[in-house]
């Protein structure tokens, strides 16, 4: 019997390892803030794009060392490659409605 998780299976353990990473000025996860934009399996890697709230924001390492490590905990996952995209540029309203309510946004 295969017990090898299926891709849907290592994308949602992904997204469920993604939001472990909270930003800590705004104490939300990456992924209700909106700023995952790509998760992506190649073998063992995953590949994600991610942005930040403003192309200057001091966060941005912190933010994609959490999570490499992150990702990096996840069973058969061997490397995670984080890149800091700022196109397209971030938006309050990428924000899930949790976040937006959270912070008082809308």
């Amino acid at each position: 019997m295969d017990t090898a998780p299926n891709s849907d299976e290592r994308e949602e353990a992904a997204w469920g390892a993604l939001a472990e990473v909270i930003d800590p000025e705004l104490g939300l996860p990456v992924t209700d803030l909106g700023l995952i934009y790509k998760v992506e399996f190649d073998g063992p890697m995953v590949n994600v794009d991610m942005t930040t709230t403003t192309p200057v924001c001091p966060l941005g390492s912190y933010l994609s060392q959490m999570a490499e490590t992150k990702l990096k905990e996840i069973p058969g996952v061997d490397n995670a490659v984080i890149r800091i995209v700022h196109e397209p540029q971030w938006k309050p309203e990428m924000m899930s409605d949790r976040a937006r309510q959270v912070l008082g946004i809308g």
